[in-house]
C-alpha cells in the first residue's frame, strides 16, 4: 500500500494532547483551531437586516452575503436564521437557496445548518439514490465523538424518520457493515490515558488475527480499532511494528480486500493524525484534473470550528503548498472567496 505508506512518512509528526490545552482562570481548556470564531459586536437583527437586503437587491449582493456567513461562527448563524425568519416570514436557508446558484448556493446552505444537522444530511446523501458513498460514511463516524454521533442519530431520525443503523445494514453489506455499525454504537473510549500493557496484548491480538493465521479474524480488527481512542491506538501501533516485519497499514493491506480494508484504513490514519487524514482530503480533492466540489465544502465547513488552523498546517508540511494557493488554482469567483473566508487570515 504505498498510498498508504506515502501518507505515513508525510505525516510530520504524531500529535502532543499535552500541548492542547491552555490555562483559562487556572484550570485547563482545550486550545481553539478552528479558523471561525464568533463575530464580536454580534448583532443578529442587524445582520438578518443586511442579509435581506442583499438577497433583495438586483442581481443580488454575494459580497455582503458572504460577509455575513464566513465571519459569523455556526451559533451566531442559528440565530440570524430565527430573526430572518420571524421578521421576514420566510425561511433564510430558502431565500438562499433561490438567489444564489452552483457551489456557492451549496457551500452558503451547508454553512447555516448546525454541524449535528450537517452530518446527518451528509450521510443521508451517502446512502440515498443509486451507490453508497463508503468514504463519507467512514469519515464522518471515524472523526466525531461518542455525544456527536448520539446526537446524529437522534436528528437522522427527527429528520428523515428512519434508524441510521437500519439505513446503513440496507445500504451496506459485511464486514464493512458491522465495523460501521461498532462506530455507531459510540462507545470508543475518549480517554487521552495510554495502557502500555493494554497497548501490547492488542498489538499481539491483531498480530495473531491477520499475520500469524492461515484466515484473517477481520472481527478482532474491527473490536479493538472501533473501540480504543486515537492516543491508545498510536500506541498500538507502536508495539505492532516491535512483533512484526510489517507496520499495522501493510498488514491491513495484505490481508484485507474492499470496502473493510479501506475502512479500517481511514480509521488508523485518523488515530495517527485527524488533521492530516483531512489535510489528505483536501489535496485529492484538489490533485489533478478537475475538482472535488463536495469534498472541498465538507471538510472546510465542518472542521472551519474545530481543527482547521491544524490541517492547514498539515497541508504545507505534507505537500509544500498552502490549502489557499490550491484554492485559488483551482476555483474561481464567490465560491473561492467563501472557501479562503473559512480558511482564515492568509
Amino acid at each position: 500500500m504505498s498510498f498508504f505508506k506515502k501518507f505515513f512518512k508525510n505525516v510530520i509528526h504524531d500529535r502532543d494532547p499535552d500541548d492542547d490545552t491552555v490555562k483559562v482562570k487556572g484550570k485547563p481548556k482545550p486550545k481553539y483551531y478552528g479558523t471561525v470564531g464568533p463575530y464580536p459586536n454580534f448583532n443578529a437583527s442587524s445582520d438578518a437586516s443586511v442579509l435581506q437586503a442583499a438577497i433583495e437587491s438586483k442581481g443580488v449582493d454575494e459580497d455582503v452575503i458572504i460577509s455575513v456567513l464566513v465571519k459569523r461562527n455556526n451559533e451566531q448563524r442559528q440565530k440570524i436564521k430565527v430573526v430572518y425568519e420571524a421578521s421576514t416570514g420566510e425561511r433564510l436557508d430558502k431565500d438562499l437557496k433561490s438567489a444564489l446558484r452552483s457551489d456557492l448556493e451549496d457551500v452558503s446552505l451547508a454553512l447555516l445548518m448546525a454541524p449535528t444537522h450537517f452530518d446527518a444530511y451528509l450521510l443521508r446523501k451517502a446512502t440515498k439514490g443509486l451507490g453508497t458513498d463508503e468514504d463519507i460514511l467512514v469519515e464522518i463516524l471515524a472523526t466525531r465523538s461518542n455525544q456527536e454521533i448520539r446526537d446524529i442519530k437522534k436528528v437522522f431520525k427527527e429528520e428523515y424518520e428512519e434508524d441510521l443503523e437500519e439505513v446503513i445494514k440496507d445500504e451496506t453489506s459485511g464486514d464493512f457493515t458491522a465495523a460501521l455499525l461498532e462506530l455507531l454504537k459510540a462507545n470508543k473510549s475518549e480517554s487521552s490515558e495510554v495502557d502500555m500493557d493494554l497497548a501490547r496484548r492488542d498489538a499481539e491480538i491483531l498480530f495473531e488475527a491477520g499475520e500469524n493465521t492461515s484466515g484473517v479474524n477481520v472481527n478482532a480488527f474491527i473490536d479493538i480499532l472501533t473501540k480504543r481512542s486515537g492516543p491508545q491506538l498510536s500506541k498500538t501501533f507502536q508495539q505492532y511494528a516491535c512483533i512484526s516485519d510489517v507496520t499495522l497499514p501493510k498488514a491491513l493491506d495484505m490481508e484485507l480486500r474492499g470496502d473493510i480494508e479501506d475502512c479500517l484504513t481511514d480509521i488508523v490514519k485518523c488515530a495517527w493524525n485527524t488533521p492530516a487524514f483531512f489535510a489528505e482530503k483536501l489535496h485529492l480533492a484538489m490533485k489533478g484534473h478537475g475538482t472535488c466540489e463536495e469534498t472541498l465544502i465538507r471538510v472546510l465547513v465542518s472542521r472551519s470550528e474545530v481543527d482547521l488552523k491544524k490541517i492547514l498546517e498539515e497541508y504545507r508540511a505534507m505537500y509544500d503548498v498552502s490549502v489557499q494557493d490550491d484554492i485559488l488554482k483551482d476555483t474561481k469567483g464567490h465560491y473561492r472567496d467563501v472557501l479562503l473566508g473559512l480558511c482564515g487570515p492568509h
